[in-house]
């Protein structure tokens, strides 16, 4: 298949696994800066795994996102909580319409680079936490993006109606090593193993049977 693809990679589990599976259909690779507490740890990870693919890669600063927008995850490690990835405890870690954003954004550089699709890792998981995440609002925003083009691009989302663990389990057969990925939404060196996005790692880890080469604080 062509390379006709932009993917929006974080350096988090989902996106690298994404990133491998699917690196012989993508052109670029996108990374955005929005100030997040985890978005310099998640950026190495992104740029050590496009660079071993040989897959060109930009990291965009969003910075008015910080300045303007309400978030947990725009403010300091102790404003992230502790505990299991659920509604409630999750909730305060949304960063209003973000993927809105960034795919709108990608889809203008997939256009102006002549490629035909946007590609993001957003899973099952996601679903009931984060609204732009979930199949309606991923389908919806493909149409907008076919419809406000000239060359129709669209949405790839192949995770959307699968765990967490099934993308670990996607990256077990592709050889990812895991540790080169970052998930902590509180941004330390290391993981601290305790906020809803580690716990949620942990168990897709072993879940899908992978012994977890992550280095925790805990």
């Amino acid at each position: 298949m062509a390379k006709d693809a932009v993917i929006i990679v974080s350096g988090g589990m989902d996106s690298i696994t994404m990133l491998h599976e699917y690196a012989s259909e993508i052109a670029l690779a996108v990374t955005f800066d929005y100030g997040s507490t985890q978005n310099h740890r998640e950026h190495r990870c992104a740029i050590l795994h496009c660079e071993r693919l040989g897959i060109k890669h930009l990291i965009i600063p969003l910075e008015f996102m910080k300045k303007y927008f309400k978030s947990a995850l725009l403010e300091s490690p102790d404003a992230i909580p502790d505990g299991n990835y659920d509604d409630e405890n999750m909730k305060v870690t949304v960063v209003p319409f973000r993927n809105g954003i960034m795919l709108a954004i990608a889809c203008g550089i997939a256009e102006s680079q002549g490629l035909k699709r946007v590609m993001i890792a957003n899973h099952g998981g996601d679903h009931t936490i984060y609204p732009d995440c979930r199949p309606e609002f991923i389908d919806a925003m493909s149409a907008t993006m076919t419809s406000g083009t000239y060359e129709g691009i669209h949405i790839y989302a192949p995770y959307t109606n699968i765990s967490k663990a099934d993308i670990a389990r996607h990256g077990k057969a592709l050889g990812i090593n895991y540790a080169e990925t970052y998930s902590c939404y509180k941004g330390g060196e290391k993981h601290c193993g305790k906020c809803g996005t580690c716990t949620e790692r942990i168990m897709a880890l072993r879940e899908a049977g992978i012994d977890d080469p992550t280095e925790y604080e805990l």
